[in-house]
């Protein structure tokens, strides 16, 4: 007998933004797991959006400064970063409506810059 088992394929990061937070699902929660705070920036030319973890040690440090540091809820199946006024910058710059509705967009996890790139050219 000749079997193959089967293996589930990994899952994709996708990250959904919405009016006032980013929400990102299970498998790009896994990079979130340990942090204590996260940094978020954009590459405007590329359309990216870029989230990286911080640890309580990278947090407490005095190099990065507190208005740089935003707080991140990290539960079993999805963690999240609420920052309105963020949303509406990436919402003015990008043409993305997101007062009334959600858009959910891939993600990937860059493992040699510790970051996690979301393309907001590519919504699913």
């Amino acid at each position: 007998m000749e079997i193959t088992w089967f293996n589930e394929k990994p899952k994709d990061c996708v990250v959904t933004l919405a009016a006032g937070n980013i929400t990102l699902n299970k498998p790009a929660t896994t990079f979130f797991e340990n942090a204590y705070s996260v940094m978020l920036g954009l590459e405007k030319n590329k359309h990216l959006l870029v989230i990286k973890p911080l640890s309580k040690e990278d947090a407490m440090r005095h190099d990065i400064p507190d208005k740089n540091k935003y707080r991140i809820t990290v539960r079993s199946s999805y963690s999240r970063v609420t920052n309105k006024a963020f949303m509406e910058e990436i919402s003015n710059m990008y043409e993305i409506r997101l007062d009334d509705e959600t858009h959910k967009f891939k993600a990937t996890w860059d493992y040699k810059e510790q970051i996690l790139v979301v393309n907001l050219k590519e919504e699913i």
